[in-house]
C-alpha cells in the first residue's frame, strides 16, 4: 500500500505494528512477520533517524516507540491509522494485534 511512499515494505508493517501496540522490540516483529532481523533493524533505524520513533535500551533488547516530539506526530499517526483501518480483520489479528494471554504465568516461573 505505502511501498512506494516509504520506499520499503517493512516500514509499511513496522507502522502499522506501531498504530496498533504502541511499542515494539526488533525481535518481537521478527518472530511476527516471520523476516529477517537485519531489514527490521534497518527500517526501525530509519524511522528513528526521521525522528518518528525513539528507542530505548530496556536490558539487552531496545524498544521503540513513537517520538512525542516530532512535530506531525497526530497527523502521521492519522494518515497510518486511516491506512490501518482499511486492512481486513484477519491480517490485523494475524500480524499486527498482540496475542491475548489466556492463562496467568506460573507463580515460579521467571519474569
Amino acid at each position: 500500500m505505502f511501498e512506494q511512499l516509504f520506499g520499503s515494505r517493512i516500514i509499511e508493517k513496522v507502522l502499522f505494528y506501531m498504530i496498533a501496540n504502541e511499542k515494539c522490540f526488533a525481535s518481537e516483529l521478527r518472530q511476527c512477520f516471520e523476516i529477517p532481523l537485519f531489514g527490521i533493524q534497518r527500517a526501525l533505524s530509519r524511522l528513528e533517524n526521521q525522528g518518528i520513533l525513539v528507542s530505548v535500551v530496556e536490558g539487552n533488547n531496545r524498544l521503540y516507540y513513537w517520538n512525542p516530539r516530532y512535530p506531525f506526530l497526530a497527523d502521521f499517526k492519522s494518515f497510518i491509522g486511516k491506512a490501518y483501518a482499511t486492512l481486513s480483520q484477519e491480517m490485523k489479528k494475524k500480524y499486527y494485534e498482540r496475542p491475548i494471554r489466556k492463562r496467568p504465568r506460573k507463580k515460579s516461573k521467571p519474569l
